[in-house]
């Protein structure tokens, strides 16, 4: 069996994409704010480059994605006590309640990804979509 690989993973992104921005405009945050959120759960006051690191992004998307998550009230932004050129990003509490939303919400998302499919069955898909990051490095690692 040829199995379409490509096209599978790219309908089902922007399926789920579609339906997480449906979601997003009902009063949610998006995907790339939730993942910031996330990752200041457990890194409040990281540096924006730290940030940029763990969610695999470049520092223009990093920027915008800072600039529209400050504007939703959700994180501020602060010079670091040390080196004022570079910035480090903070929770709000508004940003804590979002936070622990998008957790519940996420949830469910991966209980709904996760339905019909064995522990097994799930764990090779993980580790498949793990592997396309070593195997397609980020545009700042280097194209082999």
């Amino acid at each position: 069996m040829e199995h379409r690989l490509v096209y599978l993973l790219n309908v089902g992104q922007r399926r789920l994409q579609r339906w997480s921005q449906a979601r997003t405009t009902a009063g949610g945050v998006t995907a790339a704010q939730a993942g910031l959120l996330f990752f200041l759960g457990t890194n409040d006051g990281a540096l924006m480059s730290e940030a940029a690191a763990a969610l695999d992004l470049g520092a223009p998307g990093m920027s915008g994605l800072a600039d529209r998550t400050e504007r939703a009230g959700l994180i501020e932004r602060r010079s670091d006590a040390f080196d004022r050129r570079v910035s480090r990003l903070w929770l709000t509490e508004a940003g804590r309640s979002a936070r622990q939303r998008s957790k519940t919400g996420m949830k469910a998302l991966n209980a709904r990804l996760t339905e019909g499919f064995t522990a097994a069955e799930i764990d090779v898909v993980a580790r498949w979509l793990t592997s396309l990051q070593t195997k397609f490095p980020g545009a700042d690692e280097g194209e082999e």
